[in-house]
């Protein structure tokens, strides 16, 4: 039986060391001018501090470092290192992928916070970067015996998460609760299937966006940036393909849909936009106030409490999946 303690030391530790990162890395952004500026479709009055990003990147690679290097000297406690050991060796180079990519999905974002870089030059990165993943093991196969289709598919679907998340970086809390929200949920289910070493980093990630929500939610003290939203969008997405939501114990095609329920608000909002952008004839990739959280601010609700609506749907659509 894996001990509940390492899920509540992987999520406190996330948490912990992103919260006490951010004020040096909102320093560093300070002196590095990464700034969001007030401008079109923006209400802040005063320049934002653009630290999310590098903050729950600090709290996801701080602690998978030094599970590698514990691993490797050998001076895990017996109760973890067995199953610790197991899953790094089974899984290590995945991982190793993971972090890899979510780095640099978090340095695409940042050169496009800084430098606004064109819309061919990221989905290019993105493109790379998920075929990387691809190559390390993580792909979708749909039940489909062929590589190049599960590659083909595995891409789209990092492409379509990753820009979906990104889509709900539009008002405060938003992208960072729906991260908690929906990685909790496939820790839940990693668990469940008792791959430990997913869970838990599934609940390192959860724990990491924790630890940066309260100084984001509801002031907007720091921004994730599409940096920290290419990050979780990212992470998302890997993870929702890492737990074996078909399996002998659970011997049904159709619960492949988990986490299209997981994630079904980033990406019923993303068809929504793309559905509103080309009837207006506008570029899907340029931005506009068509979200569900700008419709609900439009409805008459606050910002919090818009926000607040789309994660308590965001958490009962979570939750049916518990009952598949």
């Amino acid at each position: 039986m894996f001990p509940i303690g390492f899920y509540i030391l992987a999520f406190a530790g996330g948490a912990l060391l992103s919260a006490s990162s951010l004020p040096f890395w909102r320093c560093c952004c300070k002196r590095m001018g990464l700034m969001d500026m007030p401008g079109h479709r923006k209400l802040h009055g005063s320049p934002v501090p653009l630290a999310g990003g590098l903050a729950v990147i600090t709290g996801l690679a701080v602690p998978i470092l030094f599970a590698f290097l514990w691993v490797w000297l050998g001076s895990l406690p017996e109760s973890f290192a067995h199953v610790v050991s197991y899953g790094l060796s089974n899984r290590g180079w995945q991982l190793a992928a993971i972090l890899v990519g979510a780095i640099a999905m978090l340095a695409i974002g940042m050169l496009d916070d800084s430098r606004d870089l064109s819309p061919k030059w990221k989905l290019l990165g993105q493109v790379v970067i998920a075929l990387a993943v691809a190559a390390s093991g993580i792909r979708v196969t749909m039940f489909v015996d062929s590589d190049i289709f599960s590659y083909i598919v595995t891409v789209l679907w990092i492409l379509t998460v990753t820009n979906a998340v990104n889509f709900q970086d539009n008002m405060n809390g938003l992208c960072p609760g729906l991260g908690i929200i929906c990685g909790w949920f496939f820790a839940w289910h990693a668990g469940l299937e008792g791959q430990y070493l997913v869970a838990s980093l599934a609940f390192l990630f959860s724990g990491a966006l924790f630890g940066f929500l309260p100084f984001n939610f509801p002031k907007g003290g720091v921004f994730l940036g599409d940096g920290g939203s290419h990050v979780v969008g990212f992470l998302l997405s890997v993870l929702a393909v890492l737990p074996d939501f078909y399996s002998n114990a659970s011997p049904y095609k159709w619960l492949l849909i988990t986490p299209l329920l997981v994630l079904f608000i980033p990406l019923a909002d993303l068809i929504s936009v793309i559905v509103i952008r080309c009837r207006l004839s506008q570029p899907v990739w340029v931005g506009d106030n068509n979200h569900f959280s700008h419709r609900l601010v439009r409805a008459g609700h606050p910002k919090t409490r818009a926000v607040l609506l789309l994660l308590l749907v965001s958490a009962v659509t979570g939750a049916v999946t518990l009952f598949l």
